[in-house]
C-alpha cells in the first residue's frame, strides 16, 4: 500500500441510536449519517413523495435490496482489483455480479492506473469519518473512487450526495496523509447494463467542499448540540490542478 491505511474498518464501526459512527478517538458520525441527517430539501421532498407513492413496506424492501446488492457489488469489484475473486449466487448476488461486470466491461480496470487502497477508513479529526471504496489514480487523476448502483439512470444533478461524499473523503485523506486529492470519480452501474462516469473535477472541489462543511456544521449544531466545530482548512493549503 502507498500509505499505512487501517485495513479493518469494520472493527471501528458502531451503531449509536440507529446511526453509524466510528470509534476514532471519539464516536464520530459517518459521512452517510450526516448526509441522511442534513439532506437537500429537494431530495427530501422527492424521497417522501416516492415513499408515499410506492408505500412504506415496498419502499423499505427496495431500499434493503439495493443495500445488499450494493454491498455485494463492492465486494466483487474489490476482488477484481486484489485478485481474490468473489461470487455470490443468491438472487441479489447474481444481480450484483451483473452490475459489477458492467463496470469492468466499461473499462474500469483498464483506466485504473494505481490503487492506493480499497475500503479505506478515513476521518477528519473531531468531525466525521467514513470508508472510501477506492483511493488511487483513475485516468491519470489522483482521486476518490466510489461505486454506486441504481435501478434507473442518474443525471449529474441527482448525484449531489455522491459528490459531497467524494469531497468529504478527499478532505479527510488529505488531512490524514498529507495528499492533495481534489477529484472524485463516481461510477454508477444501472440495472440493464448502462454505466455512467461522474467526475468531481478539481475546479469544482473547493465549492463542493464548502457545501459539505456546511452540512457538517449543521449536523453538529442541530443533531449533536455542542460548540460549532472549527471548519477545516484543507482546501486552502494547495491549488487544485485542472484536468
Amino acid at each position: 500500500m502507498k500509505y499505512n491505511y487501517i485495513t479493518t474498518p469494520e472493527k471501528a464501526r458502531v451503531e449509536v441510536d440507529g446511526t453509524r459512527r466510528y470509534r476514532w478517538g471519539e464516536k464520530l458520525p459517518s459521512v452517510t449519517t450526516i448526509l441522511s441527517a442534513v439532506p437537500d430539501q429537494g431530495k427530501a421532498i422527492a424521497l417522501a413523495r416516492w415513499r408515499e407513492r410506492v408505500g412504506e413496506e415496498e419502499a423499505e424492501k427496495i431500499k434493503n435490496d439495493a443495500a445488499v446488492r450494493g454491498t455485494i457489488m463492492h465486494r466483487i469489484l474489490e476482488g477484481e482489483m486484489t485478485g481474490e475473486r468473489h461470487a455470490d449466487l443468491t438472487p441479489r448476488g447474481i444481480e450484483a455480479g451483473i452490475l459489477a461486470q458492467a463496470i469492468i466491461d466499461h473499462g474500469f480496470l483498464k483506466n485504473l492506473n494505481e490503487v492506493w487502497g480499497n475500503e479505506i477508513m478515513l476521518a477528519y479529526e473531531g468531525l466525521y469519518a467514513g470508508t472510501a471504496d477506492v483511493v488511487g489514480v483513475y485516468k491519470g487523476q489522483e482521486c476518490i473512487i466510489d461505486f454506486k448502483q441504481s435501478n434507473n439512470p442518474k443525471t449529474k444533478r441527482q448525484c449531489e450526495d455522491y459528490f459531497n461524499q467524494a469531497a468529504a473523503y478527499a478532505m479527510a485523506h488529505n488531512d490524514m496523509y498529507g495528499t492533495k486529492i481534489c477529484s472524485g470519480m463516481i461510477l454508477v452501474s444501472v440495472m440493464g447494463g448502462d454505466v455512467t462516469e461522474f467526475w468531481l473535477k478539481p475546479d469544482e472541489f473547493r465549492a463542493r467542499s464548502e457545501i459539505w462543511l456546511q452540512k457538517v456544521s449543521d449536523y453538529w449544531e442541530y443533531h449533536v448540540p455542542r460548540p460549532k466545530p472549527q471548519e477545516p482548512g484543507a482546501t486552502e493549503e494547495f491549488e487544485c490542478p485542472s484536468f
